[in-house]
């Protein structure tokens, strides 16, 4: 499988096709993106996100506010949908 890549302000992902299919679709995504967050290769990634870079990144989508970014599990799942569904509509 290729994998395919996704960068915002600060921060790159490689996530596999096939998986970033998983990670976005129509209805909730939630139970998917809790399987991906631990799958091996995501997860290495993930573990190397800065904390700061995350909250600068995810507050320019307005779409959580200060309280809601302090969690930085929650933050990792939000980059992780948003990176899943930017490849999934890529390709």
């Amino acid at each position: 499988m290729s994998k395919k890549y996704w960068y915002s302000n600060a921060i790159e992902l490689e996530i596999e096709l096939e998986d970033a299919e998983q990670g976005s679709h129509q209805g909730s995504c939630d139970n998917d993106i809790e399987e991906l967050i631990d799958v091996p290769y995501i997860r290495a990634q993930l573990d190397t996100v800065d904390p700061g870079k995350l909250i600068e990144d995810l507050g320019e989508y307005g779409a959580w506010d200060d309280d809601e970014l302090e969690d930085h599990e929650q933050n990792l799942r939000r980059l992780l949908w948003l990176a899943c569904g930017d490849i999934t509509e890529e390709n």
